[in-house]
């Protein structure tokens, strides 16, 4: 009966989630946000900043492919937010890892039946010791932020079509509909008034640690 309560309860906030989803729709007005389109030049420079030793590496040469039939900028703004995207969850995976490894867990009951968080420090066997809801659960949040990395409104630019990568847009529209969660990236605001360069900076740091996560 829990089990199925609970499943009832994301079906239904999936649902309304699902119901909005219109208001996501692309708009023919003009867009107020800047195009932001990369080339192979930009990323011969990118990569010149984030490793001066290295410098633009290739092999590939996905930097002039056309996937899916798309421009060559399209597709050099998918792998720039595809490199960035798979570089923060190899950080968090990393992270959760050692974490895992070392006993951390959190001192509540893991499931409203009491069921506490488990005790192994092998995070393979962790993970065959949680229930499927909680697998499910997991799973279902994944989904959901894919789902929302890929809106594309006035306030939000796909990255395929000149929008910024890494980008996640605001979850403000799920608070009003669904159900309270902080925005992904800096939830208190607090880089609201930090420059443009300050950021760009941060973010090159972000990827050269992902890379190496």
């Amino acid at each position: 009966l829990l089990h199925y309560s609970l499943n009832m309860k994301i079906a239904a906030a999936f649902s309304a989630l699902l119901a909005s989803a219109a208001a996501f729709a692309p708009q023919q007005s003009a867009r107020s946000a800047t195009q932001l389109h990369e080339t192979k030049a930009d990323l011969e420079v990118l990569a010149k900043k984030l490793n001066p030793i290295v410098g633009f590496y290739d092999p590939l040469n996905l930097a002039e492919a056309e996937f899916w039939g798309a421009s060559n900028e399209s597709t050099i703004g998918f792998l720039r937010h595809a490199e960035i995207k798979h570089g923060r969850v190899a950080m968090f995976a990393f992270v959760g890892y050692i974490a895992h490894a070392n006993g951390f867990k959190f001192p509540w009951a893991m499931q409203m039946d009491g069921s506490p968080f488990p005790s192994e420090t092998n995070p393979p066997a962790l993970w065959d010791t949680i229930s499927d809801v909680a697998k499910w659960q997991i799973f279902g949040a994944i989904a959901f932020l894919e789902f929302w990395s890929e809106l594309s409104t006035d306030e939000n630019q796909h990255y395929m079509s000149g929008g910024k990568p890494g980008k996640m847009p605001s979850l403000q529209l799920f608070r009003d509909n669904v159900h309270f969660a902080l925005d992904l990236y800096d939830p208190a605001g607090l880089s609201k008034n930090m420059s443009e360069e300050k950021k760009e900076t941060r973010l090159r740091a972000e990827i050269n640690n992902g890379r190496l996560a």
